[in-house]
């Protein structure tokens, strides 16, 4: 049974969600939707949080049922209000995070980062064939559109991607627990150099949240750019647009590479 993003929210808010087949990457939930369901229990425990500005996100575990997932009040301060979650299988955690939330405020600095120009997702080429037998059952739910850099195995010389998203759901493209879900849909940056491929498994993630969350028609513009990797181990930096080019997150990820 293939089920919407925003079915698994309702059900993340209150209990404890399901898993489908169809939102997998390997043995394990699609990265995202595990964030994003501990995001929406956050918000379904703890009601009156103003907007999400930082997630922290440890991917401790393979997600490979329906987890449990708990939450905790660490801090509640005037301007911030700081939650722990935890998502458990089997009684291990396989996922937590740590999201601040906090109200605007003035203040005399306003500085952006805004979006070079890129072509409407209409003009940009599919970056998967839905027919693959390559592609994750999780890509499924979403569109995506190839901006910038290389497909695995292409011989690509730079540790860099670029392309629009979406929910394909259009009922599921809403709201910052949407765009949580959708910012780690990009491979990692390592794969367009990556002679061989082999297994990959995302540790850390934090994404800050500059703006409120909105776009034209759920597209959102996201890019990765390796910053070095050795060891066994990468970082890249991501980043988010939406359709006006205004930045929406910035973040950072630690990935184990196992070729």
């Amino acid at each position: 049974m293939n089920q919407t993003f925003q079915t698994l929210v309702e059900q993340a808010a209150t209990r404890s969600p399901d898993l489908p087949e169809s939102w997998k990457q390997g043995r394990t939930a699609y990265g995202g939707l595990s964030a994003a369901l501990l995001l929406a229990r956050a918000r379904g425990d703890h009601s009156d949080l103003p907007p999400l500005r930082s997630a922290l996100v440890n991917f401790t575990g393979p997600v490979t049922s329906s987890p449990e997932i708990t939450t905790e009040v660490l801090r509640q301060g005037r301007n911030v209000t700081t939650i722990y979650a935890r998502a458990d299988v089997e009684g291990r955690a396989v996922c937590t995070a740590t999201f601040s939330f906090g109200a605007a405020r003035d203040s005399h600095l306003s500085v952006d980062c805004p979006a070079t120009h890129t072509p409407h997702p209409d003009a940009c080429a599919p970056y998967t064939e839905d027919g693959s037998a390559f592609v994750p059952p999780f890509l499924r739910n979403f569109e995506t559109r190839l901006i910038e850099g290389t497909r695995p195995m292409e011989g690509g010389t730079k540790g860099y991607l670029r392309m629009w998203a979406r929910h394909s759901d259009p009922a599921s493209r809403d709201g910052e627990i949407s765009l949580l879900c959708l910012a780690d849909i990009l491979p990692p940056a390592t794969f367009p150099i990556m002679k061989k491929m082999g297994p990959v498994s995302s540790m850390t993630w934090i994404c800050n949240f500059l703006s409120e969350p909105k776009t034209q028609d759920g597209w959102y513009m996201i890019e990765a750019e390796l910053t070095a990797a050795r060891d066994g181990y990468s970082s890249q930096v991501m980043r988010i647009w939406n359709t006006d080019g205004d930045i929406i997150v910035d973040g950072m990820q630690s990935i184990a590479v196992f070729v």
